[in-house]
């Protein structure tokens, strides 16, 4: 007889959290010992509970994916953690794969591939499906924002002109225009509506 994969479910969405819970429940193996609906919860629940693998969905309130994995991680650093997301921009994958996870898989994932990457995981292995370590490879690294532009290209993407991003962080005008155009750069666009479109697409932004 296979031994128990204890599992600490995190996401924000009662319904996700009811429907994967029916999923996983087929697999007498997997047992959902507790639950959390944001980071800090995940936490506090896996000091209390100690699971084998912690099911983590990437964006939620409080404390999202990114940052629970880093925080459970500095504490446990032998916790198991799978993203389980909707996301699937390169960037959301390498900042999840960069905070220590042990792989990452869509919400859309068969059911047998969440067992096969749920089992992989636990087994010490790190778990990219194809598509998604595909959409990893496409990452250029040489391109990657800074903090400070990503800020920027957040308040781009809502509409807010040079001048409002200057006044909004305190920059002078000359400088909001510098960082957009670096930004425009690295992404290789050629205007605020590219930009803000390529953004969203590899994950660098979101839209909440």
């Amino acid at each position: 007889m296979n031994s128990i994969i204890r599992i600490l479910l995190v996401d924000d969405h009662y319904v996700v959290r009811i429907g994967l819970g029916a999923v996983l429940g087929k697999t007498p193996e997997f047992q959902i010992i507790s639950e959390a609906a944001d980071g800090e919860a995940a936490m506090i629940a896996y000091r209390e509970h100690l699971p084998d693998l912690v099911l983590m969905d990437m964006r939620m309130p409080v404390c999202d994916g990114v940052k629970a994995t880093k925080l459970i991680l500095s504490e446990f650093p032998e916790a198991r953690i799978l993203m389980l997301t909707t996301y699937d921009g390169e960037e959301d994958i390498h900042r999840a794969m960069n905070a220590g996870a042990c792989g990452y898989l869509m919400k859309t994932t068969p059911p047998e591939i969440l067992a096969e990457g749920i089992r992989s995981v636990v087994a010490g292995n790190i778990y990219l499906p194809p598509a998604v370590r595909a959409r990893l490879d496409e990452r250029n690294p040489a391109s990657a924002l800074t903090a400070r532009e990503i800020e920027v290209l957040t308040f781009v993407s809502k509409g807010l002109t040079n001048r409002d991003i200057a006044n909004v962080l305190g920059l002078s005008e000359n400088t909001a225009k510098w960082h957009l155009k670096n930004i425009l750069r690295k992404m290789d666009v050629f205007d605020r509506t590219e930009a803000t479109s390529a953004a969203l697409q590899r994950g660098i932004i979101h839209l909440d």
